[in-house]
């Protein structure tokens, strides 16, 4: 299975969640970048508020691309497993931190435009991303709005690991993931267009101008 874009993979994963729809106690919330075109499909077909929780990879130094762990707003962090630890010292383990922080920081700034948080409080939290690799973010995700004492975590993707289904699946109530390929390698290889996703069109979903 290959989606076009995010878009596409949105409008497919809405289908999935269509028991949620209409269900005013529903919030989607988005991992930004990559997450907000395709849970704003997903809000759009549920009929359901959409809002970002940002979260950040920790790159392995050097190696970006591998994430040792992620955090999210609130002071969370979580850090993947590696057998016999990650080859880093804690200074530079800290050092990829406060500049993930930083970065943190200016988004959420940037994408809220001064607006608070949507209330999780009692809600069905729907959690979306474009994709799934090691499960590290969605589950700094997951913890960081267990934080907000919701009524129901559902993480919704359209593409994931088998590894990164079941690390999740143990955090969330839920995990809808409509594809587990058997060779699974990067998100990115599941999608015909996986052009980056721009802080403007970010802002432009959020503020309901998409």
């Amino acid at each position: 299975m290959q989606y076009k874009d995010r878009r596409d993979a949105g409008r497919r994963l809405a289908k999935a969640l269509d028991a949620w729809r209409g269900r005013s106690e529903v919030l989607v919330l988005a991992l930004p970048r990559g997450g907000v075109p395709v849970a704003w499909e997903v809000a759009h077909a549920l009929g359901a508020p959409l809002d970002v929780l940002v979260v950040r990879k920790l790159g392995f130094p050097g190696q970006e691309e591998f994430a040792m762990g992620a955090i999210a707003s609130g002071g969370i962090r979580v850090m993947s497993e590696m057998e016999g630890g990650w080859p880093v010292s804690d200074r530079q383990i800290e050092a990829v931190v406060a500049r993930e922080q930083a970065e943190l920081e200016r988004r959420e700034r940037r994408y809220r435009a001064g607006r608070p948080p949507l209330e999780m409080a009692g809600r069905v939290v729907i959690l979306v991303d474009d994709g799934l690799a090691t499960g590290a973010t969605m589950s700094a995700a997951v913890k960081a709005a267990r934080a907000a004492s919701p009524a129901r975590v559902v993480v919704a993707v359209p593409v994931a690991s088998a590894e990164a289904v079941q690390s999740v699946g143990a955090l969330a109530d839920e995990v809808v993931c409509l594809y587990t390929p058997e060779h699974f390698r990067a998100v990115g290889l599941w999608y015909e267009d996986f052009t980056q996703t721009r802080d403007e069109e970010v802002e432009e979903m959020l503020s309901g101008s998409a």
